[in-house]
């Protein structure tokens, strides 16, 4: 039994057809075939459910796909132990981000890379609950969200910042002018925001339903320059996190306002499987993760931006 052999078939179960899967893999589709038969010769079973197309793996097959990744996953663990050794790490690390942390994840990967100019990074868009699949399937090497939300299964975690809410609206909208926005005020206006199957949607459904507000939702997206367009295009507001002023320019003709602290406050970390040693990567990111303050950045890019914000509990001061 070869490595190949494991990685067509990690790569057919991701792609699910015999053709990208070979294009992945860098090989002709009839020598995929031909290794996933003769996998299938030496253990024994049926791996691939075969029809006119790829129809899925049997029982079997899925067992043998779960210690196939584990296998994978050890092999190059290996590969970046042995990198390590000798100073460099080199490789992808695949982190997978629910979006409103996708910005805050550069206060990361920057001084990582700084530390390690030879690593790249996969960073992809996700919910909770695929993040938390695609660790355990070890597909992922490190994920970020919610860390006293809803519950994770066998994860480590690593706390990075508190999320903070703003009121995103035009200039001239109806609560531009206020002196302070409230949770009730932003409830009463027309609504862009995160989809409903989003934790942060729940959240801020759950901070406006206690203010007694019930969100107008006109635009669902789960993308930030979306959000941007929409509000500035249908003149709507939106309630954003504070990761989406880091790195990211407003439009012309838009603001941010801060709402109050709502008294529960949810946390922002990096997600590790439990269930095995985290990676070489994943653990290179957590060591940068303990000299980082996350929060403290966050905070600092608000008060540059906002500067009302410095009024806030818990927000630092602007420096100088």
């Amino acid at each position: 039994m070869l490595l190949r052999q494991l990685e067509y078939l990690a790569a057919l179960a991701h792609e699910g057809h015999f053709g990208r899967a070979a294009q992945e893999c860098g090989v002709s589709q009839p020598a995929l075939s031909a290794g996933i038969r003769k996998l299938e010769s030496e253990l024994g079973v049926q791996i691939v459910s075969r029809g006119q197309r790829f129809d899925g793996l049997t029982t079997e097959g899925e067992e043998v796909l779960r210690w196939a990744q584990r296998v994978l996953a050890d092999r190059r663990d290996l590969d970046h132990r042995i990198q390590v050794m000798g100073s460099h790490l080199t490789g992808t690390l695949r982190i997978g981000a629910i979006p409103t942390a996708l910005s805050a994840a550069s206060l990361l990967t920057g001084p990582l890379r700084a530390d390690q100019p030879h690593l790249h990074f996969s960073l992809r868009s996700m919910n909770s609950r695929d993040i938390v699949a695609e660790l355990d399937d070890l597909t992922l090497d490190v994920g970020m969200t919610y860390v006293d939300g809803e519950p994770l299964g066998h994860t480590r975690t690593v706390p990075l910042y508190r999320e903070r809410y703003l009121l995103l609206t035009r200039d001239d909208g109806p609560l531009a002018a206020l002196e302070e926005v409230t949770w009730r005020d932003a409830g009463a206006v027309p609504l862009c925001l995160l989809p409903a199957e989003m934790q942060n949607r729940r959240i801020v459904d759950g901070f406006l339903g206690e203010a007694g507000a019930h969100a107008d939702v006109v635009v669902e997206t789960d993308t930030i320059s979306a959000i941007f367009a929409h509000v500035a295009a249908l003149d709507l507001a939106s309630i954003v996190p504070q990761t989406w002023l880091f790195g990211v320019a407003l439009p012309d003709g838009l603001r941010v306002r801060p709402l109050p602290d709502p008294a529960r406050g949810y946390h922002v970390g990096l997600v590790l499987s439990a269930r095995r040693p985290e990676t070489t990567l994943a653990r290179a990111l957590v060591e940068v993760a303990s000299r980082i303050d996350v929060q403290r950045a966050l905070e600092h890019e608000v008060v540059r931006r906002v500067p009302t914000a410095a009024a806030l509990p818990g927000v630092p001061p602007r420096d100088g």
